[in-house]
């Protein structure tokens, strides 16, 4: 294989999500997230939670040193909304901006370009008993918060990303319950979630770009190329139908101030005169998290009459998912087509196995390698193919706490060991790295 050189400027790094990684629920004022509800209630598959999780609030030094160890220039983390507004609204915490403001400190002294994300899914559990994203009630206090998290940090932090994928906190929240806030309100909970995060990010943007310039504004976005299990125009419907839900809402929605017009007669009721202007905004930068393609059939009893179908994948992860490089590339060159070819940067993208650590005390996750270089080179292929992709950043840093899994699965490049906080740098995070002081595939 020829050597693969990115441009000049690609950046390269990790992301990781409060949530996930930082542990410390009940310290310095943090209040209650809708995920604390829902893991002491029972909801966690392996019977674990967050509390200690990776024990980042505490670490944090010693992960920024491993990220500077691999040569990261980049780094996405989220912030905790409950941390800075306990309530949702109101009185702020100042503690919760002080973490924040270390963090973004040590990296920036790391020569680690830090780039925030105001939401990765845990919503304060004052704001959900309000209504949460069923309502308009939540989209003032998101842009109150982001007002106060950029009015404080953003002299430092210049990246800013509203959302990290609504489609999964709409879907798996609130349209069938499997993970938080655990509602299984079908099509109508789905597609309101979908339209009120929309709305929030939009106000989001609007009262970020009022007290600021100079900053780089934009959003994640988890999106998979929709297919049909099979050329039956039942499938083939179907694949079209979650094609609007999973991608379309959200991408149209912000880039276009569109609603799907397959979505357009479920989502009357609360799509109100003025709203897809509100929720279109001209952002910098598209976050892409790409995991695999959808391989969809039509099924009832589902929402949107749409079950997941058979991809007939030769690999898979331990998550079940299929292994499919070939989707990133496709995805990157309808970014291209269809939405201008506006600058993006691919905010998470990894896989977990069933890593363990060898007689040696490292860990040789040849599958979370050859997974890597398979997307690196779809991720080279669009840049070749004109593609404005600015960056690459792999998910995760760290294994963590995968939300309504537990600790059982893990994704990083970075083993954890729960019990001792033990970091070990696996074989993925060496050949990363590689490729990352190289800005190349060899």
């Amino acid at each position: 294989m020829a050597k693969q050189t990115f441009p000049a400027g690609f950046f390269w790094g990790a992301s990781t999500s409060s949530y996930q990684i930082e542990g410390a629920l009940d310290e310095d004022g943090r209040g209650n997230s809708v995920w604390d509800t829902f893991a002491a209630a029972g909801k966690i598959a392996d019977g674990s939670n967050a509390a200690r999780a990776c024990d980042h609030y505490h670490r944090w030094p010693e992960d920024i040193a491993l990220m500077k160890a691999a040569g990261f220039g980049a780094y996405r983390f989220s912030i905790a909304w409950p941390r800075i507004l306990p309530e949702g609204s109101g009185a702020v915490n100042q503690k919760g901006l002080d973490f924040y403001s270390r963090l973004v400190d040590g990296l920036l002294a790391a020569g680690i370009r830090p780039m925030a994300c105001l939401y990765h899914w845990d919503l304060p559990q004052a704001l959900e008993d309000k209504g949460g994203w069923q309502g308009r009630e939540v989209v003032g206090p998101f842009a109150e918060y982001a007002a106060v998290v950029t009015r404080h940090l953003a002299d430092r932090v210049k990246d800013w990303m509203m959302l990290n994928e609504p489609n999964v906190v709409a879907i798996f929240g609130y349209g069938v319950g499997d993970h938080a806030p655990g509602h299984k309100l079908g099509e109508q909970g789905i597609l309101r979630a979908l339209h009120h995060q929309n709305l929030a990010q939009g106000a989001a943007l609007r009262a970020i770009a009022a007290q600021h310039s100079g900053l780089t504004l934009g959003t994640v976005i988890n999106l998979q190329p929709c297919r049909g299990e099979s050329d039956k125009p039942e499938d083939v419907a179907a694949a079209a139908r979650w094609d609007a839900v999973w991608n379309r809402v959200p991408l149209d929605g912000l880039l276009r101030g569109q609603i799907p017009p397959l979505l357009a007669e479920k989502m009357k009721a609360f799509v109100l005169p003025g709203d897809e202007e509100a929720i279109r905004y001209p952002i910098d930068l598209l976050g892409i998290n790409y995991y695999s393609r959808m391989t969809m059939k039509y099924e009832t009893g589902h929402p949107f009459d749409v079950w997941w179908g058979d991809p007939r994948a030769e690999r898979y992860t331990f998550m079940g998912w299929p292994v499919q490089a070939d989707g990133l590339y496709d995805l990157l060159m309808s970014i291209k087509t269809d939405y201008g070819n506006l600058p993006v940067f691919i905010a998470e993208n990894g896989a977990a196995y069933d890593d363990v650590v060898s007689a040696d005390g490292a860990v040789h996750d040849a599958e979370r390698v050859a997974f890597l270089k398979d997307h690196l080179l779809a991720v080279a292929k669009a840049v070749a193919m004109g593609c404005q992709v600015k960056g690459y950043l792999c998910w995760s840093l760290l294994d963590n706490f995968e939300w309504g899994f537990g600790l059982a699965k893990r994704f990083g490049i970075i083993r954890v060991d729960y019990d001792s906080q033990l970091r070990t740098p696996k074989d993925s995070y060496r050949y990363f790295s590689q490729v990352v002081k190289s800005n190349a595939l060899e």
